[in-house]
C-alpha cells in the first residue's frame, strides 16, 4: 500500500492554473499493479464550500482520477475529466486534463465511470463492531450506509454512536433512530396504546436521539411492537423527527394484502406531521397485489401534489428477507417468545395461531407455496439454511400445503426463530417501482461475511445488480439516472449537501466502476459472492477498494446530523 503524508487544508488552499504548477516527482499510479493510498482527513456532513471554477487546479494533488468519464450524481450525461482530491475533499472535476504529476497518487479511470460513492439509505449495519471494513457493503461501492431501519435503531442513542466511532470504519454510516426500541423500553412488547406519560417519554427519546445526531425515525410497524402502535402515536414522534429537521422511513403496516392501507397510513403521518417520509424497500407482497404498484406509486404522486414530501427506496429482487415471526399473527407475539408458548399450550389459542400462520403462508409472506419460504439463518437447525420450508415439511413427513406446513412454523419460532428469504414480488413490480424518479436503490442488506448462513443476494450485490442486470443488460434505467438513485437522491433525502456528489467542494466519496463488467454473480443458493466490475472506492479521500478488492485503509466515519438551530 502507498503511504502518503498527510495534507492539510491549508496546505492546499491556493488553486493556481495550470501553467503555474510546479514541477512534481512522479506520482504513484494506482492502476492494475499498484495498491491504494491511505485514507486522509475526515468529514461530517457539513456544507460543502462553492465549487472552484474549473479553470483553477488545485496541485499538488493528495490523489488524481484520470481519464474517466464522470457522472456528476444529478442524472446529467458523463464527460471525460479528470478529478483531483485532497484532505477528503474534491478539489476539481477538470474536463482539461491535469498536469503531469499533479497527483500524488493516481487512478488511470481510462474505459471506467467515475462516480460519487452510494449511499445505502436502509441498511441493517448492526454488526458492525463486529465487521467493521464493512465489506459485503464497500465492495458494492457503498461509500455511507444509514443503519436503524424497520423500527430497529439503537438506544441509548448517543452512547451508541460514540462507541461506533472509535472503531476503524471501512465507510461511513449513519443512523435512524427507532421507534420499536424506543416502544421497547419504555413499554415492552405490550398490545395497547401508551398512556400520556408513557408517549411523553417516547417523545422525549426521540428529541433526545435527534439531538445526538440522528437524521431521523424509522418505524417497522410489521413488527412487533410497532404494529401495536396508533397513529396518532407514530405522529407524536415523527413530529419530534421533523422538529431537528430529521426524517421518517416506514416499514408499512402491511405490504400485502393491506399494502394500500400501509400507504395511506405512511402518507397520513408525513402529512399530519409535517415530515419528509421514505416508504422504505416498496414492494407488493403475493399474487393478489402484483401489479398494484401502479397504485401505490400514483398516491404517492398525489400525497407530492398535495404538499407531502415523500419518496421511495428499494432493492432489485424479486424476494424479500426478514424473520421468520412475520408468519405468526401479531396478536400471538404480544409480551414476548414465552408468552407466545403459553398460547401455544392453549389448544383453542394454538389452533387459532395455526391457522393464522396459514393464512399468511397462503396470502402473504408465503406467496401460496411453501417452496417460496426459504430458510436464511438458523441457530437452531444449520443444515435448514438455504432450504425451503417445502424441504422441511418432506423431511419432517408432513404435506407439503400451507395448512401442514404451519405448525412447522410454529415450531421453528418457538425454537429460537429464524432469518428467511421470501420470494414473494413480482418482476413488473420492481421495475415500475425503479423507473419512478423518486425511488432511490438501497439494499435493506445486513453486513455480512462468507460463511455465515445462506443471506439474501442483496447484501452483496444490489448496487452492482442494478448497474448490470437493469442498466447494461435490461434497459430499465439510464445509466445517468441509476447512479442518480444511488447518490444524489439519498443525499438530498438526509440533507447532506456534500454528498452524493461529483464536483469540487463536495466529500470525496467516490466510487469507480467498469460499466461493461460490473454486476453480482451471487444467488439465493450461493449469496456469498463479491460484485464484479467495482474497481475502486474511495472514502473520505482514503482507496478502500483497488482493483476490486479491499484495502487495509479505514477512512470511514460516524456522520451525525447537523443539529437545527
Amino acid at each position: 500500500m502507498i503511504r502518503l503524508p498527510l495534507v492539510t487544508a491549508a496546505a492546499v488552499a491556493v488553486a493556481v492554473t495550470s501553467s503555474e504548477v510546479p514541477r512534481l516527482a512522479a506520482p504513484a499510479v494506482i492502476s492494475s499493479e499498484a495498491p491504494a493510498a491511505r485514507g486522509i482527513g475526515r468529514s461530517h456532513g457539513r456544507p460543502a464550500p462553492p465549487p472552484r471554477a474549473l479553470a483553477q487546479v488545485p496541485c499538488p494533488a493528495d490523489l488524481v482520477i484520470r481519464n474517466g468519464a464522470v457522472l456528476d450524481g444529478t442524472g446529467t450525461p458523463a464527460i471525460s475529466a479528470d478529478v483531483a482530491i485532497s484532505a477528503a475533499r474534491i478539489t476539481a472535476v477538470s474536463r482539461t486534463p491535469l498536469p503531469a504529476g499533479c497527483g500524488r497518487a493516481e487512478i488511470d479511470a481510462r474505459h471506467l465511470t467515475v462516480a460519487p460513492g452510494f449511499i445505502d439509505l436502509h441498511a441493517h449495519i448492526e454488526p458492525l463492531a463486529a465487521m467493521p471494513d464493512a465489506a459485503s457493503e464497500v465492495r458494492q461501492g457503498v461509500t455511507l450506509a444509514l443503519g436503524g431501519p424497520d423500527g430497529g435503531g439503537p438506544s441509548p442513542f448517543g452512547t451508541f454512536l460514540d462507541s461506533m466511532a472509535r472503531l476503524p470504519l471501512g465507510m461511513n454510516v449513519a443512523w435512524l433512530t427507532g421507534h420499536n426500541r424506543i416502544r421497547t423500553r419504555v413499554m415492552g412488547t405490550a398490545d395497547r396504546a401508551p398512556t400520556a406519560a408513557e408517549l411523553a417519554q417516547m417523545v422525549t427519546m426521540v428529541r433526545e436521539a435527534m439531538h445526538d445526531g440522528a437524521f431521523g425515525l424509522s418505524t417497522g410497524l410489521r413488527y412487533v411492537p410497532g404494529y401495536y402502535s396508533t397513529v396518532d402515536e407514530v405522529v407524536a414522534l415523527a413530529q419530534a423527527a421533523a422538529d431537528s429537521g430529521g426524517i421518517y422511513t416506514s416499514h408499512l403496516r402491511e405490504e400485502g394484502l393491506g399494502l394500500l392501507d400501509g400507504v395511506a397510513e405512511a402518507l397520513e403521518i408525513g402529512r399530519r406531521a409535517h415530515v419528509p417520509v421514505v416508504l422504505t424497500h416498496h414492494k407488493a407482497i403475493g399474487r393478489e397485489m402484483w401489479g398494484r404498484s401502479t397504485v401505490t406509486l400514483h398516491m404517492a404522486d398525489s400525497a407530492r401534489r398535495a404538499g407531502t414530501d415523500v419518496m421511495q427506496d428499494q432493492y432489485p429482487y424479486t424476494a424479500s428477507s426478514t424473520a421468520l415471526a412475520v408468519l405468526i399473527p401479531p396478536w400471538a407475539l404480544a409480551g414476548g417468545r414465552a408468552e407466545l408458548a403459553k398460547r401455544a399450550a392453549n389448544p383453542a389459542l394454538r389452533d387459532s395461531i395455526v391457522r393464522g400462520i396459514a393464512d399468511l403462508l397462503e396470502h402473504d409472506r408465503g406467496g401460496g407455496d411453501i417452496r417460496r419460504v426459504q430458510f436464511a439463518g438458523v441457530g437452531w437447525q444449520r443444515d435448514l439454511e438455504g432450504k425451503t420450508l417445502f424441504d422441511w415439511a418432506k423431511q419432517r413427513g408432513v404435506a407439503t400445503t400451507a395448512q401442514a406446513a404451519a405448525p412447522l412454523v410454529l415450531e421453528g419460532e418457538l425454537r429460537g426463530g429464524a432469518s428467511m428469504v421470501y420470494h414473494i414480488m413480482d418482476e413488473a413490480d420492481v421495475r415500475r417501482i425503479m423507473r419512478d424518479p423518486f425511488t432511490a436503490i438501497a439494499s435493506d442488506g445486513s453486513l455480512t461475511r462468507p460463511g455465515i448462513g445462506v443471506p439474501h443476494p442483496r447484501s452483496y450485490g444490489t448496487f452492482p445488480r442494478v448497474l448490470g442486470t437493469y442498466v447494461r443488460e435490461a434497459h430499465v434505467l439510464t445509466l445517468p439516472e441509476a447512479v442518480r438513485k444511488m447518490t444524489s437522491l439519498p443525499a438530498k433525502r438526509l440533507g447532506l449537501a456534500d454528498r452524493g456528489c461529483l464536483r469540487a467542494g463536495c466529500a470525496a466519496d467516490v466510487t469507480v466502476f467498469d460499466p461493461a463488467t460490473v454486476g453480482h454473480g451471487g444467488t439465493f443458493e450461493q449469496p456469498h459472492v463479491y460484485p464484479t466490475g467495482i474497481q475502486y472506492v474511495i472514502v473520505n479521500g482514503g482507496v478502500v477498494v483497488s482493483r476490486g478488492e479491499m484495502t487495509a485503509a479505514r477512512p470511514g466515519r460516524v456522520l451525525r446530523r447537523p443539529r437545527s438551530s
